[in-house]
Formats: structure tokens, sequence, C-alpha cells
């Protein structure tokens, strides 16, 4: 009768079970935490870019792919098909208001939710993250009566 009320290997499975669910009620909120530190880290290259861009003289689509070039080692690592675009928004009108615009981002992969995949749940394993920062172009006229929305440089990596 005494083997029978053995109880030794029950904290054994009640572990086994318990364990899954831990470590998703901890890696959810993880992950999340890190796409947003990553969505952070986009805005924060983008913008640094534009200020560079805002501040380089003669902006050409030759030059703002180069400036495309060297911002998109900025936007972090993490990101599959990272891609940076350098825009200038100008016209001939001497009044009008000239701008850079910088666009960075790209896919960050979901870890839990692909593993979730792997027991044939299908949530979304990517979510694209895209960052946009405009900014003043420093080399204009000093009065500005209007707003430009034409493009006339631009630059893609």
């Amino acid at each position: 009768m005494r083997k029978l009320f053995n109880r030794r290997g029950q904290s054994i499975v009640e572990i086994s079970l318990i364990t899954p669910v831990l470590l998703a009620a901890l890696y959810v909120p993880v992950d999340f935490g890190i796409m947003i530190f990553t969505g952070h880290l986009t805005q924060n290259a983008v913008r640094d870019g534009a200020r560079i861009a805002a501040t380089t003289d003669l902006l050409d689509n030759g030059l703002a792919t180069a400036l495309a070039t060297q911002f998109k080692p900025n936007v972090p690592q993490r990101l599959a098909s990272r891609q940076v675009t350098v825009n200038y928004y100008a016209t001939g009108a001497a009044n009008c208001a000239q701008y850079v615009e910088v666009i960075g981002g790209g896919t960050y992969n979901l870890f839990w939710y692909r593993l979730m995949a792997l027991l044939r749940a299908a949530p979304p394993t990517s979510i694209s993250i895209t960052r946009t920062t405009q900014m003043r172009y420093e080399h204009q006229p000093d009065t500005n009566a209007g707003n430009c929305a034409t493009r006339t440089a631009t630059g893609t990596v």
C-alpha cells in the first residue's frame, strides 16, 4: 500500500509541465522589448542621417545614394533586409522650403512566434520596422513662404 502513495516523481512532472509555460511568459515580453529597442535604434540612426544630409551642400542623386550607403551600417543589424532612402525635396522657386527626408528600416524576425510555428500555429513571424525623419535643408534662402513637394534627389541602398 505504501508504494501506491509514493509521490517522489510528482515534482518532476509538475516542473516538466510548467516550464514551457513559464518560459513563454518570460520570453514574449523580452522579444517585444528587443523589437521596441530595435525600433528606437533605427529612429536614432535615421535622425543622425538626416542631420548629416541636411548640412550637405549640393545634394543630388549620386550624393543621396552615397549618403544612404554611409547611413546603412547605423541601422541595427538585427533587422533583416535593411534599407535606407535619402530624399531631397525642393523646387526652383526662391521662396521654397526645402527639406531632406531619410527613411530607414527593415524586417524584425520574432523568435517566439517562429517557435510557435513548430507547434503548427500560424502567427506572424516578422514585423516591418520603418522610421522616417525630415529636416530643413540648411543651404536654402532665409525667406521660405511655401512648402515644396517635388523630390529632386533620391538615393536608396
